[in-house]
């Protein structure tokens, strides 16, 4: 072993003690402002990946759309059923409605769906709380758990829709009466954008109320696992006339998924301060140690030590410490996430916000998500700014003059 690298261990494990003062306060610090990075990083992370599964799960990976009313649906699913690629294809159309129960109204999105298709793309049966998918018929419609709390209604209450197509006969001197329909099942798919505005009824439905005459908006399309919609999509926009066109989940979500990724990197960017914190106590702790062994660097270089030696002896002071404490902290949080939703229930249960946090939230898990990249960042960064955190000192032994060293009082 090199003298300078035993001397580092000899300072930070010093004769007659199991363990400095110094030492022990520069692990703790650098092992916490890992675990909250590593914590964070990964709920972030958790949120992240659930939002992209039920993303995937209620849209489809690929949609094909015109951006108008698409009354050749037929022969797009002619044309993707022949691709190896895709498991799954169900037409849809969707819009915006009034639906009112009683007294209480709400403004939702409605989607119109074949009922015998979809289940192939979207696993609609999954997500039933209440009723059942096979009830949906065109004088019934399927409501989210959020959205029929909102206005009051339950399975099998009648609840009115109002549609734009009313306005546009009013131009006309006709009036249309609001269609009056079932509530033939209650779901709830665990995405809090889907679920707080959003209705399912029939294809043909949504034709009557939207006056689409046979038309579709688009048709939703699964992979089989493992193929890249990317690489589909490319090839469906090839051989797909305009205005048609191919969108992955990744291109129609691509500014909330954007957003979703600078939250984490704004988290990261913010907790990484409390290691630089760390890695100034250490810059401290180590400066002090230079400044009261003065005569002891003096008789090193005297005796024939070199400089770069002296500041490599500092410098693995704070690698050490860094790795030390990012391994701890990296145990440590994982220790913590193995618990977090023990932790989070009792928390909720003392001040009673449990309802609170699945109706906001729709997790009654805190979804949690490891990503190698995450935990490589982390510990290269705790790394370096430790081993940064030894070079002041060290500059400050290597620059020291054996004559003025050990001269000093």
């Amino acid at each position: 072993m090199p003298w300078y690298i035993y001397l580092a261990l000899k300072q930070l494990f010093p004769s007659g003690r199991r363990v400095s003062f110094f030492f022990l306060i520069s692990v703790c610090g650098v092992m916490l402002g890992v675990m909250i990075l590593v914590i964070v990083q990964s709920v972030m992370g958790g949120f992240g990946q659930t939002y992209r599964v039920k993303i995937v799960q209620t849209n489809g990976h690929i949609r094909i759309e015109s951006g108008s009313a698409m009354y050749d649906y037929e022969s797009v699913l002619a044309l993707v059923s022949e691709l190896p690629e895709v498991q799954g294809a169900s037409p849809y159309a969707q819009g915006v409605v009034m639906l009112q129960h009683g007294n209480r109204p709400a403004f939702p999105a409605i989607r119109g769906i074949d009922v015998e298709r979809e289940s192939s793309v979207v696993p609609m049966q999954d997500f039933m709380q209440l009723g059942s998918l096979e009830a949906l018929d065109d004088d019934s419609l399927l409501l989210s758990r959020v959205l029929a709390a909102s206005i009051g209604a339950t399975l099998g209450s009648t609840v009115e829709v109002y549609t734009p197509l009313m306005l546009d006969r009013l131009k006309d001197d006709e009036v249309l009466l609001p269609r009056e329909l079932l509530v033939a099942g209650i779901y709830e798919t665990g995405w809090n954008d889907f679920d707080s505005n959003t209705m399912v009824s029939t294809l043909r439905l949504m034709q009557e109320l939207y006056n689409l005459e046979g038309a579709a908006h688009g048709v939703a399309l699964r992979l089989r696992p493992g193929v890249d919609e990317a690489v589909v999509a490319a090839h469906l926009n090839e051989v797909l006339y305009p205005p048609k066109r191919a969108l992955t989940w990744l291109d129609m979500y691509e500014d909330w998924l954007w957003i979703l990724e600078l939250e984490k990197n704004m988290m990261f960017f913010l907790l990484i301060f409390i290691v630089l914190v760390a890695a100034f106590v250490i810059a401290i702790a180590q400066l002090l140690t230079v400044l009261r062994k003065t005569k002891e660097i003096g008789l090193l270089v005297a005796i024939g030590g070199k400089p770069f030696h002296l500041a490599l002896c500092y410098c693995f002071q704070g690698f050490f410490i860094g790795l030390l404490g990012t391994a701890l902290g990296i145990v440590v949080a994982l220790a913590a996430l193995y618990v977090r939703n023990d932790i989070i229930h009792g928390f909720a249960s003392l001040t009673g916000s449990q309802e609170v946090l699945i109706r906001f939230y729709q997790f009654a898990q805190l979804p949690v998500h490891y990503a190698t990249r995450d935990f490589i960042v982390i510990s290269l960064c705790a790394l370096i700014l430790t081993t940064l955190a030894g070079l002041i000192p060290a500059l400050r032994a290597a620059r020291m003059k054996p004559a003025e060293a050990l001269r000093s009082e």
